[in-house]
């Protein structure tokens, strides 16, 4: 791979970018016109569901959204009710974000249809197939923190909760 030209459609982040795209676009498109959600509300009904109660620095961390992106989707999911803010007993400045119980029923509907997209988009791989892709992605999300990490001094950059 050392010696061979740049072709966008060969490197392998582009390929990455344009299929995550790919999936997001289906999730969006589902997920909106079932639901009402756009991606980053998901994203956070689903890491809130999961956390039971959760800051949205924690939530950032873990989903590797931006700060804004997490602000503006956990004010819409509170302004629908599906959503609240607790004081967080361990840090003042910041606060847990809980579902309600709408969000709970919402999350209850959400989670099989997410589970039904995937295996939609999978139906054409083995199991095995699935779990050798799934670990190197992980193996390949380590790995790009760490450079992330190092190209920033070490600091600032950790790797997701799970």
């Amino acid at each position: 791979m050392a010696d061979r030209a740049l072709v966008l459609d060969d490197f392998i982040p582009y390929r990455l970018s344009i299929t995550s795209n790919l999936v997001s676009e289906a999730v969006a498109d589902t997920y909106e016109a079932l639901f009402g959600l756009t991606i980053p509300e998901w994203r956070l009904v689903t890491v809130v569901a999961e956390a039971g109660g959760i800051t949205q620095q924690q939530i950032g961390q873990q989903t590797r959204m931006d700060k804004v992106t997490v602000s503006r989707a956990a004010i819409a999911l509170v302004e629908r009710g599906l959503m609240q803010r607790h004081a967080n007993s361990e840090d003042r400045r910041s606060h847990l974000l809980r579902l309600t119980d709408d969000g709970h029923t919402l999350y209850a509907s959400v989670a099989p249809k997410a589970l039904d997209l995937e295996r939609r988009i999978f139906a054409g791989f083995s199991g095995a197939e699935v779990e050798q892709f799934v670990a190197m992605l992980r193996r390949i999300d380590a790995v790009t923190i760490d450079l992330v990490q190092e190209s920033h001094g070490g600091i600032g950059d950790q790797r997701p909760c799970r």
